[in-house]
């Protein structure tokens, strides 16, 4: 595996991944709702996820992963009715202050670490993307050593994906100076998840 082929590679997924969809979406929601740790946990687990399928597509399991409609669809609609049971609550939510908020608990770090992993486990696109992409630019054999290779690419572009995401709301989370301010950014981000969570209900 050549270099260009490598860049071909992390360019493709760098559009993939930065694309509005709902796991950016999600990841900037609950950065203003509930601070980076909570966003970067999320993020952690779509990494989590996608490289899940990158090994799937290197044992030649992607296609099997495709065929599982009904798990795929039910892990869809779970991580999607989740996403949108967080984001009524955060329209209920008492208005807090960034500087008075705690730090999220390790319990609430997890769920969305495995929320993360979840959704993307349930992405009908994502075992299509690896089916379509890989065997054209990296061919239909993958050895450990390329493996691990790909995996390091997907890691340093969700690193600048996620992290773009998460630095870009923390800056408006500290923007938040009144209650009243709080309360509409915290409906904001609630509305947002809720629109994630239907639009993972409809993807097909």
């Amino acid at each position: 595996m050549d270099l260009m082929t490598l860049l071909a590679f992390a360019a493709a997924f760098f559009v993939f991944a930065a694309s509005p969809g709902p796991d950016n979406m999600t990841i900037v929601a609950r950065t203003i709702s509930h601070g980076a740790a909570s966003g970067i946990a999320y993020g952690l687990g779509t990494v989590a996820g996608i490289l899940i399928f990158l090994v799937l597509a290197a044992l030649g399991l992607s296609f099997l992963a495709a065929e599982m409609g009904a798990a795929m669809t039910a892990l869809r609609y779970a991580g999607a009715a989740y996403l949108i049971w967080m984001g009524i609550s955060l329209w209920r939510a008492e208005p807090i202050l960034p500087t008075e908020s705690p730090s999220p608990e390790r319990r609430s770090l997890r769920a969305m670490f495995a929320l993360g992993i979840v959704l993307n486990l349930g992405n009908p696109k994502m075992p299509l993307f690896y089916l379509a992409l890989l065997p054209h630019l990296v061919g239909s054999n993958l050895t450990f050593q390329q493996v691990g290779i790909l995996a390091l690419v997907i890691v340093l572009v969700e690193a600048v994906v996620v992290g773009g995401h998460v630095l870009f709301a923390t800056k408006a989370r500290l923007l938040m100076k009144t209650a009243m301010a709080v309360r509409r950014v915290n409906r904001a981000s609630g509305s947002v998840m809720i629109g994630a969570g239907a639009v993972v209900a409809v993807t097909r």
